[in-house]
């Protein structure tokens, strides 16, 4: 029809002029449109969904342009943001919770409040989040974390952030040192081979804050502190400020055996934290003497540890003459308070002896290739033995020997008639409990070698120091 009216209104002529003023009339009006719109012409975004869910309800709807580089909030009851743009990362505390240790990362601003033993950081969900600590690295025993402080780590808005009065620009790793600090043992596994491994990553630059602190564990081991930290430590059970710090953990990584660092979890080894320890208390001996037939005039050196109370040799000058007789250079030790001074002795030797006890953690300064000789005593020792020295000593690679006595080394002889339990029939009394084991075994033992059996032990020593 319209075909029909425009012919008999215009020519063919003149229809293609007005066909030629419509076309560019259309020209126009989009280029007009698309100047003042600005139309997106690209694909369309992908838009990522994801609900975080409040215990109580669904509080907050995410929703994610890729697109951007920006998270969007808007809350399930109201169609204005929260927040117009916050960072495309949004780093929440990796709270870890093993059978070892418990330990908290929060890659935010934490604000530490020594008063209340409170971790504070702001948190991007209206819900109040909280995790209780006690960061000692032994979490399984009940009497060591009864004597570790428990500290909160709390989640909450930004508005309820305690002010701060002492600002820092460094992380912050949280510990204490109370538990079983004063036992060596202990002192290394618990405390120091965990703080290794949680602070090394920093280089120094981390400050440690510490709770249940003890001012005679911090000298004592002064100079491994002062090697993984550039900083003053803060007894934070003391503060009344508000030390705010950029990022922080509170508690220590552990791994799961005695004395040891699982190098497929973690980038450092127990042989790194061994030659960790070397530098730290500036250890010249690297590698223990290696003997050959008749080209040795340094005698290899024979350190005995003694003990004053339990578990001591009753025949130490023995030992030691039988030591001489075989070409050792015989030192006669207990561990003393000076840990550098000890460290250095230690070191100085290529074989270390002792019966069971803590004062044999002190292995960890031998030089490599080393012997460790562990006289084990009677009454069912074979697995502490085992796990606590036997294993980690492999792994600093010190050579091992063991020396297991019998029941006529044992003073326990003594003590009690040959038909009685603690004599014939130790698991009995291991299955009384630990506190009825250590008060028979180790409170009222001590241990006489025989000293013809002991003559094939040190000719197995000197076989491994000619390899």
């Amino acid at each position: 029809m319209y075909d029909s009216i425009l012919a008999r209104s215009f020519s063919k002529h003149e229809q293609k002029k007005l066909g030629y003023v419509a076309i560019f009339c259309c020209f126009l009006i989009v280029l007009s449109f698309c100047t003042v719109f600005k139309p997106y012409l690209g694909p369309l975004p992908v838009l990522n969904l994801r609900l975080s869910i409040d215990v109580s309800d669904l509080k907050m709807l995410i929703v994610k342009d890729t697109s951007t580089s920006h998270l969007r909030l808007k809350d399930s009851t109201d169609s204005q943001p929260i927040e117009d743009i916050i960072p495309k990362k949004i780093d929440e505390p990796v709270c870890n919770i093993t059978e070892r240790s418990d330990f908290c990362e929060i890659n935010n601003d934490i604000r530490i409040d020594g008063s209340s033993a409170t971790v504070y950081f702001s948190s991007t969900h209206e819900a109040n989040s909280s995790w209780n600590i006690r960061p000692y690295a032994r979490k399984y025993d009940r009497v060591a974390m009864s004597r570790a402080k428990e500290w909160s780590v709390k989640s909450v808005q930004q508005r309820q952030l305690p002010q701060c009065t002492q600002n820092h620009s460094i992380p912050a790793i949280v510990f204490s040192s109370g538990g079983y600090s004063g036992n060596h043992f202990h002192d290394f596994s618990d405390i120091l081979i965990p703080l290794y491994i949680t602070s090394r990553q920093f280089n120094g630059e981390v400050q440690f804050i510490v709770t249940d602190k003890h001012p005679w564990w911090i000298n004592k081991f002064q100079n491994v502190l002062r090697n993984l930290s550039n900083y003053e430590i803060i007894d934070i059970d003391k503060e009344k400020d508000i030390h705010c710090f950029p990022r922080g953990i509170v508690g220590l990584k552990r791994h799961e055996k005695e004395l040891h660092i699982d190098p497929s979890t973690s980038p450092y080894s127990i042989k790194d934290f061994t030659e960790f320890i070397r530098s730290s208390y500036s250890l010249k001996k690297a590698t223990a003497i290696k003997l050959k037939d008749g080209q040795n005039k340094i005698k290899p050196r024979l350190l005995i540890i003694s003990r004053k109370r339990t578990r001591t040799f009753t025949n130490t000058d023995k030992i030691a003459e039988i030591g001489r007789k075989f070409g050792f250079e015989v030192v006669v030790t207990e561990a003393e308070s000076n840990l550098s001074r000890f460290a250095e002795t230690v070191n100085s030797c290529d074989v270390f002896l002792g019966v069971h006890g803590a004062g044999l953690t002190n292995m960890i300064f031998l030089p490599e290739k080393a012997v460790f000789i562990q006289v084990i005593p009677f009454g069912g020792f074979e697995w502490l033995a085992r796990t606590d020295y036997e294993e980690p000593s492999k792994r600093m690679n010190v050579r091992y020997l063991e020396y297991k006595i019998k029941i006529e080394e044992s003073s326990l002889i003594q003590q009690y008639p040959i038909d009685h339990q603690v004599i014939k029939d130790p698991s009995s009394i291991g299955k009384q409990g630990w506190k009825v084991f250590r008060s028979v075994y180790m409170e009222k033992q001590n241990v006489q070698l025989d000293l013809n059996r002991f003559r094939g032990t040190l000719l197995k020593v000197l076989e491994l120091l000619h390899q």
